[in-house]
């Protein structure tokens, strides 16, 4: 596995006024920095730096000879300070609030700076990865000469912040925090669909429950067993907080300024980040814009399809990296 590597901000400013000094970590695959062109990975709510290889948690896509390949390119991913994977979330375990979506962004492009990295090929992240990618570019229109968000958007959608505030009832008030909120975090993943195709209103007669019952309670204890609660209230308060336009006019003038040619992945079932604003931004775009493109994946598993359906997500994927490597 690739090491963790440091960057010390030493003192970084963040849009609510707080001022702080940041550890943060990153790593790198594939190519040696500097050596090809640069690929930046952003993780998603629960996920970090680590995405390929054994344990990456997006190796179905990031690999030798997989359509980000490792042979041709640097793969980049920083972790977003908090995430609890570096071991150095101590200091925002206090201030969550302090921090929006932007700042991440901010900080990221800062640690480009220090990794001597003036433009990426690709920007790519799912979620909330995809959503500071949104913010990354709408920072420095000229970073990247891909912008690929997937099952995401520029901006969180009241339905985003109403779940993000139960989200956040659960990380405050319950007794078990981690596992009631990331029960509630499935169903906003899954369809009804999908869980009627698995489970079938079957029954686990050991525990007298039904299976989609032991499914949650699975995963809600997994989650409590790898992760942080303060990681958890930090990637919630960011993810409620993705919105390119705070302090910078309308939607449309902010898009237009991105150079990137943007290619937006929304899934056909999504419940959470839902396709049909996907197709608003690209209506809001298209009459400006000709480099703005829109792939979508076909599922019945909603939000979480950008972990599942890898061949829909690779066959994509594939495609813009190789017109351009043409």
């Amino acid at each position: 596995m690739s090491k963790l590597q440091y960057i010390e901000i030493p003192r970084y400013t963040t849009i609510s006024g707080k001022t702080l000094s940041i550890n943060l970590s990153y790593q790198l695959f594939g190519c040696a920095l500097h050596s090809a062109p640069v690929v930046l990975v952003n993780h998603a709510l629960t996920g970090n730096s680590n995405v390929t290889g054994p344990q990456g948690w997006w190796n179905a896509l990031i690999g030798s000879n997989k359509p980000i390949d490792t042979q041709q390119f640097t793969v980049l991913s920083f972790n977003i300070p908090g995430n609890g994977y570096d071991g150095n979330s101590d200091h925002l375990i206090e201030n969550y609030k302090d921090f929006v979506a932007r700042d991440i962004a901010a900080l990221f492009l800062l640690g480009l700076k220090e990794l001597g990295v003036h433009q990426l090929f690709a920007a790519i992240g799912g979620s909330l990865g995809g959503g500071i990618a949104w913010e990354m570019a709408a920072i420095s229109p000229k970073i990247t000469k891909h912008l690929i968000p997937v099952a995401s958007d520029w901006k969180s959608t009241d339905w985003i912040i109403a779940n993000c505030l139960i989200q956040e009832q659960f990380l405050v008030n319950s007794s078990q925090p981690l596992q009631d909120a990331r029960m509630h975090a499935m169903l906003c993943y899954r369809t009804p669909e999908s869980l009627k195709n698995r489970f079938q209103r079957s029954q686990n007669t050991e525990y007298n429950l039904f299976n989609i019952e032991t499914w949650l309670l699975h995963h809600g204890d997994k989650l409590q067993k790898r992760f942080q609660l303060s990681a958890y209230k930090l990637m919630n308060q960011l993810l409620k907080t993705i919105d390119i336009t705070t302090n910078r006019g309308t939607a449309t003038d902010v898009l237009q300024t991105i150079e990137a040619d943007i290619h937006i992945i929304g899934i056909d079932s999504d419940m959470f980040f839902v396709s049909e604003e996907n197709t608003a931004t690209l209506k809001l775009l298209h009459p400006n814009l000709s480099n703005v493109y829109y792939h979508e994946i076909t599922s019945i598993h909603g939000h979480d399809a950008f972990l599942i359906e890898y061949e829909q997500l690779n066959s994509i994927i594939d495609k813009i990296f190789k017109l351009e490597l043409v």
